[in-house]
């Protein structure tokens, strides 16, 4: 059987890649992009990345020192929510409309973040603490936050990009 210890180290490195793949991604985006709503967007995805980073590499160390009990900590609201309410706007739609790289942009973000709710969920499966559980819980929920506003998108211009490639009405 695996240590314990060796095994949530193991799960918050793969949460700080997680991360990494997760900035890498939407600030690559943001800065390819060519539209200011969607610029907008994947910046603030890409700040929220940074700070989740952070996030966890305090939570490493106080795990290191402090055991389950680190893991008892301020579970802060990243703001993604209000965020995303002012730029699922009519501009926003109107930039994105029937644009491949933003559809595109949008499934693979959707992808990485259903990726790692898949992996936090299954990890919370597993771990045998209470306040480690509810963490990976709540690490699968700060993924679904950024699923969801992708999600959201990309469901807004589907259509459009559906109609624009000569798809519909199929």
């Amino acid at each position: 059987m695996s240590d314990p210890k060796n095994k949530i180290r193991e799960i918050l490195k793969k949460a700080y890649q997680i991360e990494v793949d997760g900035y890498t991604f939407y600030s690559m985006t943001a800065d390819q992009a060519d539209k200011t709503a969607v610029q907008e967007l994947f910046d603030k995805l890409a700040r929220d990345e940074t700070e989740h980073k952070a996030f966890l590499r305090d939570i490493m160390r106080g795990h290191e020192a402090k055991g389950a009990a680190a893991f008892n900590v301020d579970r802060r609201d990243s703001g993604l929510k209000a965020f995303t309410a002012t730029i699922f706007t009519d501009k926003f739609k109107k930039q994105a409309e029937g644009a491949a790289f933003e559809m595109g942009a949008l499934s693979v973000g959707m992808q990485l973040e259903s990726n790692a709710i898949q992996y936090f969920s299954e990890a919370a499966k597993t771990a045998g603490e209470a306040e480690i559980r509810d963490f990976y819980t709540f690490l699968a929920g700060w993924e679904k936050e950024h699923f969801d506003a992708l999600q959201k998108l990309f469901d807004v211009i589907k259509g459009d990009f559906w109609h624009q490639s000569g798809f519909e009405p199929f």
